[in-house]
């Protein structure tokens, strides 16, 4: 296993060294906003897979309790 090296991770992170800026400023204000951008469509997707798990799940309990089952809930997933 590889040993971590905290001086390089300060370094990788920055740390030990002044902010550098290498792009002009608009294209670094369009890198950031085009980064944002795919993040929150990243987030939304993600949101909809948890939506679908859920509903799967929902399903399912439903399902056990028609068999019988009893299930546990805590109150946020009794929405």
């Amino acid at each position: 296993m590889m040993e971590i090296k905290k001086d390089n991770l300060e370094k990788a992170l920055g740390k030990n060294e002044e902010k550098k800026h290498v792009l002009p400023k608009d294209m670094e204000i369009g890198f950031h906003q085009g980064a944002l951008n795919t993040l929150v469509n990243e987030r939304n997707e993600f949101i909809k897979m948890i939506q679908q798990v859920e509903a799967v799940m929902k399903a399912h309990i439903k399902r056990l309790e028609e068999l019988g089952v009893k299930i546990k809930t805590t109150t946020a997933e009794k929405k």
